[in-house]
């Protein structure tokens, strides 16, 4: 028989906590809004929440001194926000870099042509694909520079850029040429047989390897200065630059530094597993001993195009947006 409802037990709606009140919603934007009205007027809710929570750890950091890390994958380069990025480390908002391979690229290519990003079906199909001289050849010098000097990836190709070896009429767009002129260290992580350079005569594998395990090893230093309170910001990168913060985690740890509090965000349009489980939840998650006591940290995950989220993130921290803010560092329990 259907159950009978005549004897369920209520409540005032007045006794009850809520996740949602209407002082956390939005707010109709007026005419001619600054930036800071813009955002002043999304709700407290969700993402927009988070976005806060970000901004204010971002603002906390540069203030406290400590590092303020940006993991870059190569769409973020290639849909042009190397310029917003090096805004961001003129203002003191990234104190350190890491690249995969495919920003590498497309920050070389833009620097030496101002154009990137080939039509990969139309040169696949006969094997044209990834051959550009000028980017196998010039990219496989920078890694030789780098094993040949004892030095890692990133400053070898930002002193390559710089060096006026070859002409890079670009240069004011290309984050790795700034970066070098700043003294703001950038970080190149590969996998091997990956990137189109790998296909080329020029390469030396040996190079390769090890140009970027000196930036391993470099990345890791940057990471310890994370503590306490540092940020790591995870842009595009869906396997090779998470995989790197977490293993840096790791060696910093094991060196005795606990990381705690710091906070992580992963910005994409797509959430992928290890960029939540390595750069959201695990590096952030508290002590496993028992009894141990640490400050929180946390990490978060916003969903969105990178060519709207990043200049919408680096529009707030330019206009002091949350600066300052005592807001509780609490995630939002409307998920």
């Amino acid at each position: 028989k259907p159950l009978p409802l005549s004897s369920v037990h209520t409540y005032p709606l007045s006794s009850r906590k809520s996740k949602v009140h209407v002082s956390d919603f939005a707010k109709p934007v007026p005419a001619n809004a600054s930036v800071k009205k813009f955002l002043d007027s999304l709700p407290n809710i969700l993402a927009a929440q988070d976005l806060r929570h970000i901004a204010t750890a971002i603002h906390t950091a540069r203030r406290q001194k400590r590092a303020i890390l940006w993991g870059i994958g190569g769409h973020v380069i290639k849909v042009g926000l190397g310029p917003i990025l090096i805004g961001l480390m003129r203002r003191g908002f990234i104190t350190g870099i890491a690249m995969n391979g495919a920003a590498l690229i497309h920050d070389f290519e833009i620097a030496l042509a101002g154009n990137t990003s080939e039509d990969v079906e139309a040169s696949l199909p006969d094997g044209r694909f990834g051959m550009a001289e000028e980017t196998g050849r010039y990219i496989n010098e920078m890694a030789k520079l780098a094993a040949r000097i004892r030095i890692g990836y990133g400053e070898a190709a930002g002193q390559f850029l710089n060096s006026g070896v070859v002409p890079v009429p670009y240069a004011e767009q290309s984050v790795l040429h700034s970066a070098y002129k700043l003294r703001i260290p950038i970080t190149i992580h590969l996998a091997i047989g990956t990137d189109i350079p790998h296909m080329h005569p020029a390469v030396d594998p040996g190079a390769l390897g090890a140009a970027t395990y000196a930036d391993f090893r470099l990345f890791s230093a940057l990471v310890q200065g994370m503590q306490p309170g540092g940020v790591y910001l995870n842009w595009g990168s869906a396997v090779i630059l998470p995989e790197i913060f977490l293993k840096a985690v790791s060696v910093s740890r094991n060196y005795g530094v606990p990381l705690r509090p710091i906070t992580t965000a992963n910005f994409d349009f797509v959430q992928h597993y290890r960029p939540l489980q390595n750069v959201v939840k695990r590096p952030t998650a508290p002590p496993v001993k028992v009894g141990a006591a640490a400050a929180q940290s946390h990490g978060y995950a916003i969903t969105g195009h990178h060519e709207i989220l990043l200049p919408l993130l680096a529009a707030a921290l330019a206009s002091n947006w949350m600066k300052g803010s005592t807001q509780k560092s609490r995630r939002s329990k409307t998920r």
